[in-house]
């Protein structure tokens, strides 16, 4: 048997014009108990509203989705970034795709969604600091580089100058002998002082110079030799520089047979050679741009009896 409930008969019975009384009805409004931190349960609470003009009540399905619409948004609201996301409940369907009619699911999605963005964002424009170091690190090496073969290509046009002088033979004298090995042959003896001009002509940088042996050759044979001492020179300067040539008791093996004379003095005019090579660099920057220039030097001679110990011009000279 079925039961009237008062919502019923006040419906049902007819309303008298002369009733004052304004008509009562429920809305049930939803809330939720959280028991368990992940399920959700709903509950109505029963709340009378009087409806001053005596209008029907609603009906009970625009009551529950004008209830669960008003949930849904005040849900999606709560949501900012940085709060935590609800996962997807297949129990109860909250965050997930099976929800009830009347819900509007694309809203919680749209707030994950943008709070996604938001988070790659922030991790796109933080950028590590090793990446800045690497960035200076690089940057350092590429500027100095750059620098440095500026300063290269700047040093090497300024090339040092050296001009051959003057050759002075103090001794030339041949007579016999014999070698280590007890070989009879003729025997050369010289000596002699070589000098020549060297010029720094650079602007900003100094150099050390070196050379090798300085060389006296006869006939393709080394009569003589002698060491210069290294040394620096300043930016736009210059000076004269003064080698010995020594040569003691070198023997011919018959190469000066026409040369030698019971008294040792030389008759004839004696074809000599000068070669030697000079060796320059400059440390403009350090070790890392340390231009080096790099000359040899080639002379042709005649020793005249009657030139000894006067100084000879070195006119006929290459420089490579």
């Amino acid at each position: 048997m079925h039961t009237k409930t008062d919502s019923e008969d006040t419906s049902l019975a007819p309303s008298s014009p002369d009733n004052s009384r304004p008509t009562a009805y429920y809305v049930q409004s939803p809330s939720r108990d959280s028991h368990d931190g992940e399920k959700t349960t709903t509950s109505f609470h029963s709340t009378p509203v009087i409806s001053p003009m005596g209008s029907p009540p609603h009906s009970h399905s625009s009551v529950g989705r004008h209830s669960r619409d008003s949930s849904s948004s005040r849900f999606s609201g709560s949501l900012k970034p940085g709060s935590r996301k609800i996962l997807p409940d297949a129990a109860t369907g909250v965050g997930g795709r099976h929800h009830r009619k009347g819900q509007k699911p694309w809203k919680e999605c749209d707030v994950i969604e943008e709070e996604g963005l938001l988070e790659d964002d922030r991790s796109s424009k933080s950028l590590p600091r090793r990446c800045y170091v690497l960035a200076f690190v690089v940057g350092f090496f590429i500027l100095f580089s750059f620098f440095a073969l500026i300063l290269w290509g700047a040093s090497r046009p300024q090339k040092p100058k050296i001009t051959m002088r003057t050759i002075k033979f103090d001794h030339f004298g041949i007579q016999a002998g014999s070698d280590a090995t007890g070989v009879a042959t003729d025997m050369i003896s010289m000596n002699a002082t070589v000098k020549f001009l060297y010029r720094n002509t650079a602007s900003f940088f100094g150099v050390h110079v070196t050379s090798s042996p300085f060389d006296v050759s006869f006939s393709e044979l080394t009569i003589g030799s002698g060491a210069m001492k290294k040394f620096y020179q300043s930016r736009k300067s210059q000076r004269v520089v003064a080698v010995s040539v020594i040569g003691n008791k070198i023997p011919l093996y018959g190469g000066g047979a026409s040369l030698s004379t019971p008294s040792g003095a030389t008759p004839l005019p004696v074809p000599l050679k000068l070669n030697f090579k000079l060796r320059s660099r400059a440390y403009v920057l350090g070790k890392v741009v340390k231009p080096k220039f790099y000359k040899t030097i080639d002379c042709l001679l005649t020793l005249h009896p009657q030139k000894m110990n006067a100084a000879i011009s070195l006119k006929n000279c290459t420089y490579t």
